[in-house]
Formats: C-alpha cells, structure tokens, sequence
C-alpha cells in the first residue's frame, strides 16, 4: 500500500477511524432499524472537512489529492453498513457537477453548504421505465421565461427523503436526442415536488425515494453548465460514482474475509478441512486481484486520466465479486451468518444492490463490448 499512501495519509486514516469508532459504530445498528441517518453527522463531517476532499477551500474544502477520498470510502465501509456508505458517497457524486460546470452563485449556493455539512443533497437521474438507461429518461424541463417547468419522476433516489435538492437529469429539449439532455438542481421543498419512502431490501440506513415533478418552477439560474450538454457532464460522473462502487465493494469483501478467516481460523486448521481453506486461499487471490486493479485505476483517475472501460470493468467485476465472497463467508460461517442481527446478514442484503445501482452489471457489459468489440470510443465533456 505504500506505493499509494503516504504517511499523511496514514495519520489521516487513524483521525477518521477514531471519529467513525465515536461517531458513528456505536448508533449504525439504531439507524438501520429506524432508516434514517441525522443529518447531525454529516455537519460533525464538514466540520472535520470529511466532506471536501478535492474541493477548493473557498468553498470549504480541504483541496486534498484523490487517495484522501480512496481511504475514506474505505473507512466508511469498515462501518458495515451499506445504507450509511450510500447516504455518503451519493453527496460526494453528486458535488463535482456542480464544481466542475456551474456557476459562482450555484457553487456558493449549493456546493459549500453541502462541504461543510449544512445541507444535503441527492442525485435523481432513474426512472420508473428507465432503470439504468439515462437515456430513456422522460423528465422534461420546459423553459418559460425566468423558470423551468418540470414535469416526471425518479425513483430509487438515495437521500431523496431527507436531502435538501436535487441534482436533476431532466429534457429540456423533448425532441433532441443526447444533446437534449440537461442538469438542473431543484430545491426538494419547491412547490410540487412529492416524495414517497422506498423500503428496500438492503441499505436500510439510508433513506431511498420515489419523486414526483409537477409543474415545479425551477429558476434558469439552477441550470448546471450550459443546456444540452448534461448527458455528456453525466458520463464523465459515472466514471467516478463506478469506480467509488467498486472500491465500497472490494472492501466490503474484504472485511466479510477478515472477520470469517478470524473467527474460523482455529477450526479450519489441519487437513480435515481442506476445501473451506482452499475456498478461502481462493477468495483472498480473487480480493488482492480485484483490489490492485481497483487501486491502480485510482492512481490513474488521480493523474486526471478519463477511464471509461476501466471503471466498467473495475466495478462489474468488485460488485459481482463481494456479492459472491459474502455469500461463502456466510456458508462458512454456518447458522451464525444467517442471523438477522448478525452483520453478515446485513452485507449480503446491501451487496445484492451494489450489483444494480450505477449502471446495472449489463449496462456494464454493453458499454465493455460496444469498446471491446465495435471500436466504440469515448472522450470526457
């Protein structure tokens, strides 16, 4: 790991960690009953400037390099909760939108509270019909005006309950194919939006909804970068929300590994049980394989590399590869694993969703082969 860690990051490691062992362990097991995060922790976050890795400190951030949010993640995911690594990496997906291509108002207005912890926010992009195909997406934005008039819905939205707006995948030119695409940020509490709870199977910590868009008014001025160029921005993002999936999952692997091969280590010595350690030596290959692919591609994105088929290829094989590791440490683990209050249990649950959540394993595989097969190429916005 010291090829990519330093000791600063190392010192910083142990800061998080504390703030988590505090914070956050000793109430996960509350929040996954009652389903819902306070937003107190993200504020306690932004005050430590957990929330601005990579942003500059005008708007609160620490202006920190990309191995300062690799480390994060993977302290989040030590916490064993799928809901709560949601509820945090969907803000952090969502903020370089707004960064990278919106204005000094929507920064001032949107980005900074979000960085230091005073708001919350939300990415709406799947739809009831769309699934993991943006570009089915039938949410319309009509400009009249000063306004936009938006009409749709979303659903499965993370933090769609609780956040305070949205960053919003919507047509502002029906007729138009990817070029008709926008970004705009609505306001969760504009007249007409509605929100309605989704109970899931996994990820129970965090808060999931389906919104309704009704003839809401969004003023032009919540337009992110320039109109018709949202698909393109949208892209160059998912890159990045893959590539965190597939790091949330590696570790996730890992700690299911580290915690089967502990407490069954005495049993599984001797010859008598050879095939579960061959199965473990197996799992732990697999792990240390994925991971360093994960890793160098983390490496490659700091050094500002645009990455399509590598994070496609990164997080279709970490999320297929953590569902399936979690489920043999499961059976390894015996009667133990299938208790409902056993935190196994709640890996299992919450990796059937990595699995599904940006971009399907087969919308992965059509974006590999389109590459891989017809020459398909794809440049950043």
């Amino acid at each position: 790991m010291s090829r990519y860690y330093k000791a600063e990051h190392e010192e910083k490691r142990k800061e998080i960690k504390a703030f988590f062992d505090q914070e956050v362990q000793p109430y996960i097991d509350q929040w996954e009953i009652e389903q819902h995060i306070p937003k107190s922790i993200w504020k306690k976050m932004g005050e430590r400037g957990y929330l601005g890795y990579g942003f500059p400190e005008e708007y609160g951030g620490t202006n920190r390099d990309f191995w300062y949010n690799v480390l994060l993640v993977e302290e989040v995911s030590k916490i064993r909760s799928g809901g709560f690594n949601a509820a945090f990496g969907i803000t952090q997906m969502a903020l370089p939108y707004i960064h990278k291509y919106g204005s000094e108002h929507l920064k001032q207005k949107y980005l900074k509270p979000v960085i230091l912890g005073d708001m919350n926010c939300c990415m709406a992009i799947t739809e009831p019909g769309g699934g993991s195909d943006v570009a089915n997406a039938k949410t319309v934005a009509i400009k009249e005006g000063d306004h936009y008039i938006v009409n749709g819905s979303k659903t499965f939205i993370t933090n769609g309950i609780l956040g305070d707006y949205f960053v919003t995948v919507v047509k502002t030119d029906p007729n138009a194919g990817f070029t008709g695409f926008s970004l705009l940020i609505i306001d969760a509490n504009a007249e007409g939006v509605t929100k309605n709870p989704i109970h899931k199977m996994g990820w129970h910590a965090s808060d999931t909804a389906e919104l309704g868009f009704n003839n809401v008014k969004v003023p032009i001025e919540n337009l992110i970068g320039t109109e018709g160029s949202g698909f393109f921005y949208l892209m160059g993002g998912l890159q990045y929300e893959r590539l965190s999936m597939a790091l949330g999952s590696i570790n996730d692997a890992v700690n299911a590994l580290e915690y089967t091969i502990q407490q069954k280590a005495k049993l599984l010595k001797g010859a008598d049980n050879q095939q579960k350690r061959h199965d473990l030596a197996q799992m732990v290959a697999d792990v240390e394989l994925s991971k360093q692919f994960v890793y160098q591609c983390c490496q490659n994105h700091e050094e500002g590399e645009y990455m399509v088929l590598e994070c496609s290829i990164a997080k279709v094989n970490a999320t297929a590869l953590a569902d399936k590791i979690i489920i043999k440490c499961i059976e390894i683990m015996d009667d133990l694993g299938v208790r409902e209050d056993h935190f196994l249990a709640r890996m299992y649950r919450d990796s059937r969703i990595g699995t599904i959540g940006g971009g399907s394993q087969e919308i992965m595989f059509e974006i590999i082969s389109k590459m891989v097969i017809d020459d398909k190429k794809y440049g950043a916005a």
